[in-house]
């Protein structure tokens, strides 16, 4: 399970009102089982959970030069685990639970050198609606919002479970002070990662097809 989903017992359900009386018609949804479902899938993950962001196994090995986008069979994944929980896909980019107003946002693909720091930058939400990124996209939203610390710890996390294209991070870092003081964990994390891609279980996975 991925970075503190226990945290999942203190989240809110979106349709909950705020006064913390029950919802009505919620009787067959619940966001932490949801969520619980999602993160136990191989090829899916919460990321983060306070900042309502998931993500979908991508691949094992990568090039720089490699588009980093949602392909076709990474998004019919994660709508086919949504539909059991009554989403069903109302766009390329939203997947949607129409009875609990609740919407899984694709951010729009752009353009091949499009920065992956900017995966949600035009994509805009409501407050109880979620991300769906790709790993390197998750990445880069953890080490724009935490310290390097926090963000260092969060991304092996992430990388045990989903690879990340570290090389295309390090392409697009600025220099902000946040990412000149995360340039020095990269090589850390291309290490371990390196390790986690050539044991179990990564070593089986193969990309959705």
């Amino acid at each position: 399970m991925l970075w503190k989903l226990t945290r999942l017992s203190k989240a809110r359900n979106p349709n909950e009102p705020a006064d913390g009386t029950k919802p009505v018609q919620s009787a067959q949804f619940d966001l932490h089982d949801m969520l619980e479902t999602i993160d136990q899938d191989p090829y899916l993950a919460v990321v983060d959970i306070e900042r309502q962001i998931l993500s979908v196994f991508d691949d094992l090995r990568f090039d720089r030069s490699d588009a980093d986008i949602m392909a076709g069979p990474m998004r019919n994944h994660i709508a086919l685990k949504l539909s059991a929980f009554g989403f069903r896909q109302v766009s390329g980019h939203v997947i949607e639970n129409a009875h609990h107003d609740l919407r899984m946002i694709i951010p729009k693909f752009r353009a091949l050198g499009e920065s992956p720091f900017d995966a949600i930058r035009y994509t805009p939400r409501r407050p109880q609606d979620f991300y769906i990124l790709t790993p390197t996209q998750a990445a880069c939203q953890i080490i724009d919002t935490y310290s390097r610390e926090e963000a260092q710890d969060r991304i092996l996390t992430l990388i045990q479970k989903h690879p990340i294209n570290i090389y295309r991070i390090l392409d697009f870092m600025d220099r902000s002070d946040k990412h000149m003081a995360f340039r020095p964990v990269l090589g850390h994390l291309k290490f371990v990662q390196r390790k986690a891609i050539r044991s179990e279980p990564l070593c089986r996975r193969r990309a959705l097809r």
